[in-house]
């Protein structure tokens, strides 16, 4: 079964209305000051793709065919690569930066993608990420937690309950201060490898 994160007009619309207000402002973050080489993994429908500075050199990547038909329309000057965040086709140190916005939730092996993302950034490289976390603990959690079957069915993959942060720590990533916020379950920031 699909989910709403493989019916790029649906995703959009939800996205829309989730943008009015900080993951807008969240999403203008990511890709305001990513310059040089930069790979978005899991661009999606591409809603990042039309707010990268004009220069630098940007390559999107998505698994889903549908999702890199609706981002090459959103932004047709840019290379987009279908492939999967735990296989990226692309050299040792091919990136300067790295874009994750909402993907770490979804893929398959979260460990094997923060590899691969490890992999490609270039010596001093940075990982720019959003993304959902799970609650520390209480009942939110718990409700994470229930939820999870039914998330994933709905939202195509999304799992409700990852602790992302921790992921990406735990995959040798430092996470720094500078740019970092939290708020609710939501997460921004910058990690190098340690």
């Amino acid at each position: 079964m699909r989910g709403v994160e493989q019916i790029p007009w649906l995703y959009d619309l939800v996205m829309t209305l989730a943008e009015r207000g900080q993951l807008g402002r969240w999403r203008g973050w990511l890709a305001r000051d990513a310059g040089g080489r930069v790979l978005e993994v899991g661009c999606g429908t591409g809603r990042n793709l039309p707010l990268y500075p004009p220069r630098g050199r940007l390559v999107g990547v998505d698994p889903h065919p549908q999702n890199v038909a609706r981002a090459r329309r959103r932004a047709p000057s840019r290379p987009l690569v279908q492939a999967r965040a735990e296989a990226l086709p692309f050299r040792d140190g091919a990136f300067e930066v790295v874009v994750s916005s909402l993907v770490l939730c979804s893929v398959d092996d979260p460990s094997r993608a923060l590899a691969e993302i490890r992999r490609v950034l270039a010596p001093g490289g940075e990982l720019r990420a959003m993304e959902h976390v799970r609650a520390r603990r209480g009942w939110l959690a718990r409700l994470q937690d229930l939820a999870e079957p039914a998330w994933i069915r709905l939202t195509g993959g999304c799992h409700p309950n990852r602790d992302t942060e921790h992921a990406v720590a735990a995959a040798g990533f430092h996470i720094e201060e500078r740019g970092r916020r939290a708020s609710g379950l939501m997460r921004r920031f910058v990690a190098r490898s340690s």
